[in-house]
């Protein structure tokens, strides 16, 4: 490989990392309001963290998580029926997806979108229902503050 094109991937990479490191956890905590409709943050010892919605998946530690992983919504809690992830989510899941910063805030941009180009399956389909064109790197970056 040449030494401009490795100067440039490096930059590339360096960049990616930059827009990351700029998502605002305050300006996310605001744009959360709006998932709380459907989501709830709940720790390891069961303290509610921010209250919300069952129909989506608790959003404690979702940094670091394999896609259609969480334990209540996948195998039903004290609030969720069984199973309620989509195949989308679970075959994202098993192929190896793993939510970090980056890719979540490209998921809340455009889900269906995301979870398409990921797993490379044209019909599947999620059920978040909401998109933010723009603040995803802030709802990550707020998220990221969410584990153990």
């Amino acid at each position: 490989m040449k030494p401009i094109r490795i100067i440039a991937t490096l930059l590339g990479v360096l960049a990616g990392h930059a827009a990351v490191a700029e998502g605002d956890p305050a300006k996310g905590e605001q744009l959360f309001r709006r998932c709380i409709a459907c989501h709830v943050i709940v720790d390891t010892q069961n303290n509610l963290l921010v209250d919300g919605g069952i129909t989506g998946p608790n959003l404690f530690g979702v940094i670091g998580r394999a896609a259609g992983t969480e334990n209540d919504y996948l195998n039903g809690g004290p609030r969720l029926p069984v199973g309620m992830y989509t195949d989308a989510m679970k075959q994202a899941g098993a192929a190896g997806l793993v939510w970090n910063e980056e890719n979540l805030a490209q998921f809340i941009k455009n889900p269906i979108g995301f979870v398409r180009e990921f797993t490379g399956d044209d019909s599947l389909r999620v059920n978040m229902s909401v998109r933010f064109a723009q603040g995803g790197e802030d709802i990550a970056a707020y998220l990221a503050g969410f584990s153990e």
